[in-house]
């Protein structure tokens, strides 16, 4: 058995992906999170299935999935005085999906 462990973005893609996969008939555990660089927030998806369908998942992670440009103005340091900290809006790519695939050693439902 795998674990599936796939980071999205909260607003554009989550919603999506979770529908597909419900169709396709996997189930997902959704969890909030947030990221570290931009400060927006993500879902974590955790999908249990077994080796034969690692990737028919991951296929359809990637087609919904999709990496984007955004404008972003930065969000200043948190040590020191934001004072002289100057936001200039800056173009990242951001979307996507970041995907962990993880052996599973046992599996239990109560």
């Amino acid at each position: 058995m795998k674990l599936i462990i796939c980071v999205v973005s909260d607003n554009k893609d989550a919603y999506r992906l979770l529908e597909e996969l419900m169709k396709k008939e996997y189930r997902a555990t959704k969890l909030a999170s947030t990221g570290g660089f931009l400060q927006k927030g993500n879902t974590t998806l955790l999908i249990g299935v077994e080796q034969q369908q690692v990737d028919d998942v991951l296929q359809v992670i990637g087609n919904i999935c999709r990496s984007r440009k955004q404008v972003v103005s930065p969000i200043p340091p948190l040590p020191g005085p934001a004072d002289s900290f100057v936001s200039c809006p800056v173009e990242v790519m951001a979307g996507g999906a970041t995907v962990f695939v993880v052996d599973v050693e046992k599996s239990v439902k109560f």
